[in-house]
Order: C-alpha cells, then sequence, then structure tokens
C-alpha cells in the first residue's frame, strides 16, 4: 500500500526551518506592539458569503481560487483565503465600535487557496495580517505603511520601496471605469480571455494582468489620478506629504489596483531589493465600505497583509539573520543503566534553569549515545558509578574536546553564562 502524502500546494514545515518562522512571527509581533495593535485568534473557516460579499463575486480569489464544501449541517463553508474580510466580521459582531477607534488588531495564521504551486506560493500559506478599524484619516494609512516598513526594517530587508496607487472611491471611481472602457474598447480583442470576461464586470483589474499582450495594451490607459475627487486627492496628498516626512522611498504605480474588490483609496505594496513583483513582500490599503458590503454600518478600514512564505524567501536571499538557532545545550549520558535515573533527575534540573538538555530513550550504550550528543549539542554531561559517587558531571565540550568535571550548580552556571 502507497503511503499518504501531504496534498499538493502544501509542505511540512520542520524543525531545520521553523525556527526562522517563530523568529519572523516574534518580530512582527514586536512591531505590533510597538505601534499598539492587539493580536486576535479568528476561525480559519467562515461562511462562504462573507467572501463572496466582502472580496467581490467577480475577483480570482472568490471565482477559482476558495476552498468551499457544504458541512453536515447544509452551511456553505469557505476555508479563509485572507484575513480581512474575518476581521471586520469580527470588529461588527463583537461590537468593537463601541471602544476606542480605531481598533488596532493583528493576527498570524494559514490561509487557503487553490492555485498554482510555485516558489513562494502555497494553497496553504501562512500570512500576517494588520488592520485598523473605524478611522478615515489619511495619517491612519501612513501609520499602517509605516508598521510594515519598520517590520521589513527590523528583518533586515534592505531598499524598501512603497509602491502606491488610488483606487478612488464609489464617487469617482464609476467615472475612471467608463474612461479605461473606452480606451480598451478599440483593443478589446487584443486582450486574453480573462481581461475579456473582466472588461464589462471588473475592468480595473485588467490593469493588473501579467500577459505581456494586456500589459502593451494597458501601457496608454488612462491613470486613476485624473479622475480621483477632491476627497480622494487630498487623502492621497496627506499620505505622500506624510510618506516624504518619514523618508519612504515612493514608487507611483497606476497599475497597481490589488485584486480584491473592497479596496477605496489607497492601495499599495512594499518591496525589497530589486523592482519586479516577485519582490512584494506585503500589500495593503484603504477599504472604507468593506463592513457594509458585509451587512453593517459603515466602518472605515486600512491594512496590510504578508506572507511569511515570501517574506522568509527574501530574507534568505538577501542573507538577512534570524537570530541565533535554536540548540540543544547539553546531552546527558548514562555511562551504564544504573546511572539513567539520576540522568533523567540532571536533565530535568537543567530544563528548570530553562537550559535545553536531551538524554537517550533507545537504550543505547555510551558510545551511541557520545555519537548522538556530538551530533545535537554543545555538551555531554557524563554520569557514571564514579560521577555519582563523587557528586560530579564529567562535562565535554563536543566541539572542542576538552573536559572537565563539575558539581550540578558549577555546570547550571556554566551553561547559563553562554545564554
Amino acid at each position: 500500500m502507497e503511503a499518504v502524502k501531504a496534498p499538493r500546494g502544501t509542505r511540512d514545515i520542520l524543525g531545520g526551518e521553523s525556527w526562522k518562522w517563530a523568529y519572523v512571527t516574534q518580530k512582527c509581533r514586536e512591531v505590533a506592539d510597538d505601534y499598539g495593535y492587539k493580536e486576535v485568534y479568528l476561525p480559519i473557516f467562515e461562511h462562504t458569503e462573507l467572501f463572496c460579499r466582502g472580496v467581490g463575486e467577480t475577483t480570482d480569489v472568490v471565482e477559482k481560487e476558495m476552498y468551499t464544501f457544504t458541512d453536515k449541517g447544509g452551511r456553505s463553508i469557505t476555508l479563509r483565503p485572507e484575513l480581512t474580510a474575518s476581521m471586520v466580521r469580527s470588529y461588527l459582531e463583537n461590537e468593537m465600535g463601541k471602544g476606542a477607534q480605531p481598533a488596532k488588531l493583528w493576527s498570524i495564521g494559514p490561509m487557503f487557496r487553490y492555485e498554482r504551486p510555485q516558489k513562494g506560493r502555497y494553497r496553504q500559506f501562512v500570512q500576517m495580517d494588520i488592520e485598523a478599524l473605524g478611522a478615515q484619516d489619511a495619517f491612519v494609512d501612513l501609520e499602517v505603511i509605516d508598521f510594515s516598513m519598520e517590520l521589513y526594517r527590523r528583518l533586515g530587508l534592505s531598499n524598501l520601496q512603497v509602491i502606491l496607487n488610488s483606487v478612488g472611491c464609489p464617487k469617482c471611481r464609476p467615472v475612471y471605469r467608463k474612461a479605461l472602457q473606452e480606451y480598451l474598447r478599440p483593443r478589446y480583442d487584443e486582450l486574453c480571455d480573462t481581461c475579456k470576461s473582466r472588461y464589462d464586470r471588473n475592468p480595473l483589474r485588467i490593469l493588473d494582468c501579467k500577459s505581456p499582450i494586456c500589459k502593451e495594451v494597458t501601457e496608454g490607459a488612462p491613470s486613476v489620478m485624473e479622475y480621483l475627487c477632491d476627497e480622494c486627492k487630498e487623502h492621497f496628498e496627506q499620505l505622500r506629504r506624510g510618506l516624504d516626512r518619514i523618508g519612504a522611498t515612493v514608487v507611483l504605480d497606476k497599475r497597481l489596483v490589488r485584486g480584491l474588490d473592497y479596496y477605496t483609496k489607497t492601495a499599495y505594496e512594499i518591496q525589497s531589493g530589486d523592482l519586479g513583483s516577485q519582490n512584494a513582500v506585503c500589500g495593503g490599503g484603504r477599504y472604507d465600505n468593506l463592513a457594509e458590503a458585509i451587512g453593517g454600518p459603515h466602518v472605515p478600514g486600512v491594512g496590510f497583509a504578508s506572507g511569511l512564505e515570501r517574506v522568509i524567501i527574501t530574507m534568505e536571499a538577501q542573507g538577512c539573520s534570524f537570530g541565533r538557532k535554536p540548540e540543544t545545550k547539553a546531552y546527558v549520558v548514562a555511562a551504564e543503566p544504573s546511572a539513567r535515573i539520576e540522568a533523567a533527575a540532571l536533565a530535568r534540573e537543567l530544563r528548570m534553569h530553562r537550559i535545553s538538555a536531551d538524554l537517550d530513550y533507545m537504550g543505547r550504550g555510551m558510545k551511541g549515545q557520545m555519537k548522538s550528543a556530538g551530533n545535537t549539542a554543545n555538551y555531554a554531561c557524563i554520569l557514571g558509578a564514579s560521577e555519582l559517587e563523587k557528586g560530579v558531571v564529567t562535562v565535554k565540550d563536543m566541539s572542542a574536546g576538552t573536559q572537565e568535571e563539575l558539581t550540578t550548580e558549577q555546570l547550571i552556571n556554566k551553561l547559563k553564562a553562554q545564554q
């Protein structure tokens, strides 16, 4: 019988690299604390209607990529493809609007999209999500962008750039939408099949198409900036002035529309290193009408999401540090079977002092235990009849090859001094 394997598009993150994920998560937690964002834990599945109404019926996410099933109660349920809609649902359901505004939230966890697997893109992926709900001030947008910049700065990423655009609002976007359609109409037949289907339903998404033909067709398309209403212009200018003040490198990109329908006004990405879509480490923007789309009152919001897979790949490519790799400090060796109880007791005492310790559970002799110590630990802490009689531990430095006899207290002090 063939062994069961992980589904395509998923992968196991094992001990050899999971510490990198923990490092990035901890950095995000530190920045969130510094900026006043509170961590929340939300369900990984929601009613399908939340994403259909919130993300948009005509988006690729809803049309092609969602993992949806009918539960035993006959309800349509979807594994979350993103977190923003869930954040807004939680804000409404838990009446966060009655508290201090904006509500500043962040979360991290698995998302699910049925996409073609490739480097940095999986069908189950881990995403950080940061949202500020309840304020429409452009300086909240500035804080969110600054949060993302500061996170990547602390992670050691270089050459950070803010790729920025405005997608307008329900007052001015319909005018731009019509102008874009008029521009595209003479060359409609040159568009790819996907963009032909977008022409009537969601023409702004054509600007985001990666097809070389569609990119050439839209090269001379009008910019949304020419059609912004006064409110959107003022919001954008305030944000630009704020970004200039904090020294951010900003690149305006009229093609940046993001892939989800809920965006209004600000749309942005952070890119690291040379320009190119593969260097985008996060994306986000403002979504002032999302709460109404899912049945709530008007609640302005802004946020960003960042996939850990992409961040870690970028960090590795740039040679960034992931901090100190966790290691087993001490491997306790029972030189003879009669010493196993004391070996277990010593390992426990080391662990109680926050010193990583391991020992043999496979019944191996001293030679096998020393081999394990050499493969996994900094020190072998040997207990045999002689050591037990003298009340000491023979401590061997597995790198230097030197050894000495220490009391348990001396051993603990020695290892703690190296942490």
